[in-house]
């Protein structure tokens, strides 16, 4: 395998993900993507949703959470498109955030394939290591404070913790789904944000992830073969808006995602 450096993660080339991969391969990969967050495997062609799946359990057992459409070539490939009848639209448009937020333990890895790539339609992506790094003394403190639940209610997460294998900060974070947070959880001092100041905390997340005219993001612009395998808990993203403009103006845009269960529970 061959390794470039990209703006977030490497691309990858010389290794076919349709034939046989050695194990000493596969297990190099399950070191990288920790290592470099996002593997970007180039010149793929089309990977069928059985093989994309197969590559899936490398990193462990499959987790489903959403709908299945009926043109989803696999129970645990997720489609999503800019067509309806194609796959689920408006997918990832709802805010910055990592997969399965609203879960106990989040997704550990999040694998993707652009199996109809269209003009335009990119993925955005964010280090969140360099999100909490980047933050100033102030900011990254308030955020230390905080613990954030879905909208059920039904987890409460540190919305900074350790990553649990690099230990590197990360966030754990839905800016669309989230239902409140917690100062100072599990203290004297615990006490819950109302509707209004959820709101505020959720804006400035997005305005510290987009400062710097988004100097953080790499927006990821889809070629016919990419493959990418993603360390969930290192790396927010975002579907653009692009992404969901009309098969007449851009063409076909359909994405495979399947989502590695979660091994982990967010703690400080």
């Amino acid at each position: 395998m061959e390794y470039k450096q990209a703006p977030i993660g490497v691309e990858v080339r010389g290794i076919d993900l349709k034939q046989l991969v050695p194990d000493n391969i596969v297990e190099q990969i399950k070191i990288d993507v920790h290592k470099h967050r996002l593997l970007i495997i180039k010149d793929q062609g089309i990977v069928s949703g059985d093989r994309h799946v197969e590559i899936s359990q490398w990193f462990g057992e499959l987790e489903s959470t959403f709908y299945k459409h009926p043109k989803s070539p696999h129970p645990d490939v997720f489609r999503v498109s800019n067509d309806e009848e194609e796959g689920c639209r408006n997918v990832g448009r709802s805010g910055w955030h990592i997969d399965g937020s609203f879960m106990e333990k989040p997704f550990s890895f999040a694998i993707y394939h652009m199996v109809s790539v269209p003009k335009i339609g990119n993925t955005a992506f964010v280090p969140l290591k360099e999100l909490v790094e980047s933050l100033s003394p102030e900011t990254r403190a308030r955020w230390e404070r905080l613990w954030r639940t879905d909208h059920q209610l039904q987890h409460i997460q540190p919305l900074v913790y350790p990553h649990p294998v690099t230990k590197d900060p990360t966030i754990c974070f839905h800016l669309g789904m989230t239902g409140g947070f917690v100062w100072d959880y599990g203290t004297d001092e615990e006490r819950s944000t109302d509707r209004r100041e959820t709101a505020q905390i959720l804006q400035e997340m997005h305005q510290e992830i987009t400062k710097d005219n988004s100097r953080l993001i790499h927006s990821h612009k889809w070629e016919v073969g990419d493959f990418i395998i993603s360390d969930n808990l290192a790396v927010g993203h975002e579907a653009t808006p692009e992404s969901q403009l009309p098969v007449s103006k851009v063409g076909l845009r359909v994405l495979h995602r399947t989502t590695i269960k979660g091994k982990w529970i967010p703690k400080k």
